[in-house]
């Protein structure tokens, strides 16, 4: 059977490699090493290009902002809806593992806590505001309604019918949050 390629391809290998052989088995540590070696190449990587893209930022601007995500919060597992009868309903949990799973794969605390000590470095201001509502809020008018984010990709405000990508009114609303803090 041919290899996958890339890294995650040659993950999955040695993960399954791992996961036929014998408990104590010097075939099973030497694969244990292997996944190991793997994931520490991961890491590098990601790490790597955290450092990379927070080099370019801090070269390009002097007003660094972004929102205070708090990873910690966003991978808790959802609660469980006991049904009365000693089971549990359905809380979505294996969707929730994924998405967690995409969570941190991204890297986003690595990814600021790097972007925060190379602003530092080069003499940048980097602030962290509010994530609250900044999705929301018309970037035209400032009108807040959950009705205005109706899909993940679009916003159109019920005030003033203005449409725009969701993720380009997010990052004005960002911007101006993070001039109205510099300023005050």
């Amino acid at each position: 059977m041919p290899e996958p390629a890339g890294t995650g391809g040659r993950l999955a290998t040695a993960q399954q490699a791992y996961a036929r052989t014998r408990r104590g088995s010097n075939r099973r540590r030497k694969a244990a090493h292997r996944i190991g070696v793997l994931h520490a190449k991961v890491a590098r990587q990601r790490r790597d290009h955290a450092h990379k893209t927070a080099r370019a930022l801090v070269t390009n601007a002097d007003l660094l902002v972004m929102e205070d995500l708090r990873t910690v919060n966003m991978i808790r597992r959802p609660a469980s809806r006991p049904d009365g009868n000693g089971g549990h309903l359905p809380n979505g949990a294996a969707a929730k593992a994924g998405l967690n799973r995409s969570i941190l794969d991204a890297g986003w605390g690595v990814f600021t806590s790097v972007l925060e000590s190379k602003a530092e470095e080069a003499g940048r201001v980097l602030l962290l505001v509010n994530p609250a509502n900044t999705s929301r809020t018309c970037a035209q008018c400032g009108h807040c309604d959950a009705v205005n984010r109706a899909s993940q990709a679009v916003v159109a405000c019920v005030a003033c019918s203005h449409t725009t990508n969701a993720d380009v009114n997010a990052a004005i609303n960002i911007l101006r949050a993070g001039t109205v803090r510099r300023s005050a």
